[in-house]
């Protein structure tokens, strides 16, 4: 039964409370001006009801002249009986005047409860109403309307502070939904394309069995197969590293970035691109595959978007990895684009050694999973300064 009375909703609670403490306070007040006005009472009648001498003997009742209209005191005789008079006289006014106040301001009290209880269900749902807001747009929310804000307007406060986050959160959900549709897309292209090259391949050469037939689409099968693996390869490493590591351990990143560059020595040859290494010691804490990931990465990219008989500048100094290339120019509206997964510079050309644009999104899912923070800036005079800085 106890439960069934508690109020079922805030704003029922919240003018619950209020009116309480309303009514409380209002019942305090009488109490205490009931306490004051008691012991005020008697002293003051008692100033006033007054018994007067009469000469050197005191006065009989014939003798006491009559109340003058207007006198603010009352005469009674200055013996025993005016004295008991006296005390009788100012308890039953006091008496009197207490009971007056306790029947005017209990009616008082009533109608306080009632207009308190009013204003509070009234001010209760003024300060709800906010979250009336927030509730009803976030009940309308889908994938399809991520859009939509609550876009609160009223003074500072803590629930205007709710709804600009909730606005904020929203904002973040959507590019979450967008960038996590836009790759669910992008890979799926990127995986049908070797795909579809396979299945044309085998068509037409199985069509005919002429050996020289066979061996072309014999080759054309296993470079789509090469083709497949590596995109699947880069999709569960940016998944793996997006999850965050599984163990760390300490990585001594100066001869890490020292063997993985000295990896691409014959590329950068047959590009005649000049490496330049610059390395200090450092030791960060780490998965050391993912930092090899990290480092290939970058460096694949400075060779493979490079021009013949570019430069390729890998430095690492204090925490600070950087990788800078020549190559084409590149605005710098666009640099940060460059770490979405499956974002190249160029439309895709489908030719040989062309990456999937998994790349940069990797060093950055790497870099996060490391505490660390990669950025880029295009260079002057054409290519890419990528810095990973390490916490």
């Amino acid at each position: 039964m106890m439960r069934r009375l508690r109020p079922t909703t805030e704003r029922a609670r919240l003018t619950a409370l209020y009116g309480g403490l309303l009514l409380l306070a209002g019942g305090v007040l009488v109490s205490v001006i009931y306490a004051l006005l008691q012991d005020d009472l008697d002293a003051r009648l008692g100033r006033v009801v007054t018994p007067v001498p009469r000469g050197p003997r005191m006065a009989s009742d014939e003798d006491i002249p009559p109340a003058a209209p207007g006198d603010e005191y009352t005469v009674v005789l200055a013996n025993k009986a005016g004295e008991a008079a006296k005390t009788k006289t100012v308890a039953a006014l006091t008496a009197t005047t207490l009971s007056r106040l306790l029947t005017v301001s209990g009616i008082a009290l009533g109608v306080f409860a009632v207009l308190s209880l009013f204003l509070a269900w009234w001010m209760a749902g003024r300060v709800l109403r906010p979250v009336g807001v927030i509730t009803a747009t976030a009940s309308k929310l889908s994938g399809e309307n991520l859009h939509q804000r609550i876009g609160l307007k009223g003074p500072p406060g803590e629930l205007k502070a709710l709804a600009d986050t909730f606005d904020q959160m929203l904002g973040r959900l959507e590019q979450l939904v967008t960038a996590q549709q836009r790759f669910a897309a992008n890979a799926a292209h990127e995986l049908r394309t070797p795909l579809a090259v396979q299945r044309a391949a085998a068509e037409i050469g199985l069509a005919d069995a002429d050996p020289e037939r066979v061996a072309w689409i014999r080759a054309e099968l296993i470079k789509a197969a090469d083709t497949s693996e590596r995109l699947i390869e880069s999709l569960l490493l940016l998944a793996a590293t997006d999850q965050g590591i599984q163990r760390r351990e300490e990585v001594e990143l100066d001869e890490t970035v020292a063997v993985v560059t000295a990896g691409f020595s014959d590329e950068a040859r047959e590009k005649v691109i000049t490496v330049t290494t610059t390395v200090e010691p450092l030791t960060v804490p780490g998965d050391p595959v993912l930092l090899a990931h990290l480092v290939r990465n970058l460096v694949a990219n400075a060779v493979a978007y490079n021009h013949r008989g570019g430069h390729i500048r890998v430095h690492l100094a204090g925490r600070l990895l950087r990788v800078s290339n020549t190559g084409p120019e590149i605005p710098a509206d666009t640099v940060h684009r460059l770490f979405e997964p499956f974002r190249r510079l160029n439309e895709r050309t489908h030719t040989a050694g062309e990456g999937a644009g998994l790349g940069l999104s990797i060093v950055a899912s790497i870099a996060r999973a490391h505490g660390a923070e990669a950025t880029a800036d295009a260079n002057p005079g054409g290519g890419l300064s990528v810095r990973v800085r390490f916490p």
